[in-house]
């Protein structure tokens, strides 16, 4: 098993790692939106999917895998009448790739954060 970490503050003080390989699985926690080299968080919701995205691909690619590799993923997203704003964010991500995916309006854990986006890639 390999764990990779992003750096973030959140990781050390909440005790889990940004990613996991297991086997042919990837299991990637849920990101949210901030830019973690300088720990700021854009406005707009489709921004932090963006950045999202980021993070993600260079955790998959530290694991060895790309997007086309997602097989699973779920959306939090903070506010129904946002989800409009965000969907071009999404098709932009994964478009042709088509992963199985959830969406849930709830709560995150800072105001700041309007979508955490968690995916799980697989290899076999």
């Amino acid at each position: 098993m390999k764990r990779i970490s992003t750096g973030s503050p959140f990781e050390a003080t909440m005790g889990y790692s940004r990613a996991v390989v297991k086997g042919g699985w990837c299991f990637v926690s849920g990101v949210t939106g901030y830019d973690y080299a300088t720990m700021t968080m854009p406005e707009q919701i489709a921004d932090q999917a963006r950045n999202c995205f980021s993070t993600i691909r260079d955790v998959l690619g530290e694991a060895g895998f790309t997007l086309e590799d997602v097989v699973r993923v779920q959306y939090t997203v903070t506010d129904a009448a946002l989800v409009e704003d965000l969907v071009p964010a999404l098709g932009e991500a994964f478009g042709e790739i088509r992963p199985a995916a959830t969406m849930v309006v709830a709560g995150l854990i800072r105001p700041e954060m309007k979508v955490e986006i968690e995916v799980t890639a697989f290899k076999g």
